[in-house]
């Protein structure tokens, strides 16, 4: 058994916030229960011990092992439904297991792979090899499967098949889905089998050099950049398609005010209509782009001051429903070329907690409550995942952290470094990550190096 006391229990499902011990099978991966502060619960766990001990059961059946969390806060384990692990295909830049290590160390125990691997997620042996490879972690590894056959937008995957073998949901991300009937088709399959469909919302067409807004970004480096309009007429078209097929769509990484609105009044007409904000497009602006290169440069590109607010302003309203990190790994090497010919994207997995804690939090935009909820349940639901929730019975993905503690972003458990974050110092340290009843992340108190 694992015993957490002297925690400060913050649990979005059932509004349930206080001081609360948190007894744990570890062999079964389960909360036990969940008691007030003080509760005598190792006691009476100690007597049962003794009962035990003398029926000639095995001591390591009954060992009840006490942390000790000095007031830090408990919660469900974060979930992130958008990163990029590369593997099968692009493991200099990531692999499945240094992906997972970095979403343990960011306190995240659930993430869903996005499918634009090499091969693609199109076929059940990719599939297969995602998820096998995924239980060899110590979280909980979901994939996306592919919308269209290799990424091509021309024709269909078997959605029933992929969804039938695992697949949590559809997406070709990094590839806007052009043809409206296809799209139209693939709402439809995908509304039959349950699994929702989320969009990378850019229209090809209107986009010079992608990575960069067509603002004072583009305007600093003489390029053409990527417009506004490229994202807002797209979700435009596919909100218009998904309220019409009644089918579970999720706007991706929305960039652009005028986007957060079209949501808005879409989900006045359905409750189908999903969207997801990354920690980098409510925290930074084009500015960042001109500060950092290419270690800023990514699809959609960070906008306006007006975007980031409006941002904040639908996560805090309700219109965005959920923080994805994009976790977008990528070599040093690819991210030293010129900034047109470097790739878009930047590493989020370690630094969200703390990026949401410092901007939203910390800001006065969300309560803490507010936050666990749009990084933990609320992507849990769209995926209907058994995470993002603290009850007896219920799994024991739980993330430890410290709000006010701060750290400095230099070292990364990830293969890639690409954030404009490093040098940067942040509230909130993951004291432990927990997935399945096992202590999957540890961190460092710096108070100790005080």
């Amino acid at each position: 058994m694992l015993y957490l006391k002297n925690g400060y229990l913050i649990d979005p499902a059932s509004g349930r916030e206080g001081c609360y011990d948190i007894l744990i099978d570890e062999d079964g991966g389960k909360i036990v229960r969940i008691v007030p502060q003080g509760t005598a619960v190792a006691e009476l766990l100690r007597g049962e011990e003794k009962e035990r001990a003398g029926s000639g059961q095995p001591e390591d059946d009954i060992f009840v092992n006490e942390i000790d969390l000095d007031g830090q806060f408990v919660a469900p384990g974060l979930v992130d439904v958008h990163v990029h692990f590369r593997d099968p295909g692009f493991t200099h830049k990531e692999d499945i297991h240094t992906g997972a290590a970095a979403a343990a160390k960011g306190g995240f125990t659930s993430v869903v792979l996005m499918a634009n691997t090499k091969p693609a997620v199109d076929n059940l042996e990719t599939l297969a090899y995602v998820l096998d490879k995924g239980r060899e972690t110590g979280i909980h590894v979901h994939t996306c499967a592919n919308v269209t056959k290799g990424l091509a937008g021309k024709e269909l995957t078997d959605m029933e098949m992929l969804a039938g073998n695992g697949a949590a949901g559809f997406t070709d991300d990094g590839i806007p889905l052009m043809d409206e009937t296809l799209l139209r088709q693939a709402l439809q399959q995908a509304a039959k089998c349950g699994k929702p469909v989320s969009l990378h919302e850019e229209n090809p067409a209107l986009i010079k050099n992608n990575g960069v807004n067509a603002g004072a970004a583009a305007a600093h480096y003489g390029i053409g950049g990527s417009p506004r309009e490229a994202e807002i007429s797209m979700v435009e078209r596919d909100l218009r398609i998904a309220l019409e097929e009644e089918a579970d769509l999720s706007i991706q990484h929305i960039s652009t005010k005028e986007a957060v609105e079209l949501v808005r009044k879409a989900k006045k007409k359905s409750s189908h209509i999903f969207a997801e904000a990354t920690p980098h497009h409510f925290t930074l602006t084009e500015e960042a782009v001109i500060r950092h290169g290419t270690l800023a440069k990514m699809n959609p590109p960070l906008r306006e001051e007006e975007d980031r607010l409006a941002i904040i302003e639908g996560l805090r309203d309700g219109t965005i429903d959920m923080i994805a990190t994009d976790h977008a790994p990528h070599s040093t090497e690819e991210k030293a070329k010129p900034l047109t010919e470097a790739p878009s994207g930047i590493i989020g997995l370690e630094t969200a907690l703390s990026l949401g804690i410092r901007e939203l939090v910390d800001k006065g935009y969300l309560s803490m409550m507010e936050l666990i909820e749009k990084m933990s349940l609320a992507p849990a639901k769209l995926y209907h995942l058994d995470a993002g929730y603290l009850a007896e019975g219920g799994p024991a993905d739980l993330v430890v952290f410290d709000p006010k503690q701060e750290w400095v972003v230099k070292e990364f458990v990830s293969k890639a470094a690409n954030s404009p974050f490093v040098g940067e110092s942040l509230p909130g340290v993951v004291g432990y990550t927990i997935c399945g009843g096992e202590v999957v992340y540890r961190g460092k108190d710096v108070r100790d190096e005080n």
